[in-house]
């Protein structure tokens, strides 16, 4: 009788652990974003963005030298009058703030771009990630690049998943 009451809770126990028992996955989303093709296409156009407003950067940099270059010339030669230098050197202070504000705004402009060329692609692969989840009874998939996870099973890599979901051959 003992036995089979042992037994039979012995039965229940191992029934009803494997029936919370969890399925986890994980992604490499470094690997994920090095190869679809609207990342790539995103970090070019940002990088132009970037070139032009650094161009521009550089030739307010490069006038403000080139004026600070004649000021001191002037200054040197004594063709310029203390009180003219003062004005002038003032003039240059203050566009050398412009200059400053111009970076701060570059700056902001850098992310507000960042931020309107990739969110997309987020939300994209966030959806498949779901999709991918969902579809393969995951109760939490990992990113590896997060340095979080210790141990993964390889078994357990979504990432070719997520790839499939997303349309990538590669």
């Amino acid at each position: 009788m003992k036995k089979s009451i042992f037994l039979a809770i012995s039965l229940f126990l191992t029934l009803g652990s494997t029936a919370y028992a969890q399925k986890f996955g994980y992604c490499n989303s470094t690997v994920l974003f090095t190869i679809i093709p609207e990342v790539k296409q995103a970090d070019s156009e940002l990088q132009g963005f970037q070139t032009q407003l650094t161009k521009k950067g550089q030739e307010m940099v490069q006038a403000l030298q080139t004026k600070a270059d004649d000021l001191k010339r002037k200054q040197d030669n004594g063709t310029i009058s203390p009180k003219d230098a003062e004005t002038q050197s003032n003039k240059l202070a203050e566009e050398e703030q412009v200059i400053v504000k111009y970076e701060q705004e570059v700056y902001q402009k850098l992310a507000q771009k960042r931020q309107e060329l990739y969110q997309p692609i987020l939300d994209r692969v966030n959806e498949a990630m779901k999709q991918v989840a969902i579809e393969n009874g995951f109760a939490l998939v990992f990113d590896t690049t997060s340095n979080v996870v210790l141990y993964a099973d390889e078994s357990l890599d979504v990432t070719k998943l997520v790839k499939a979901k997303l349309g990538i051959t590669e």
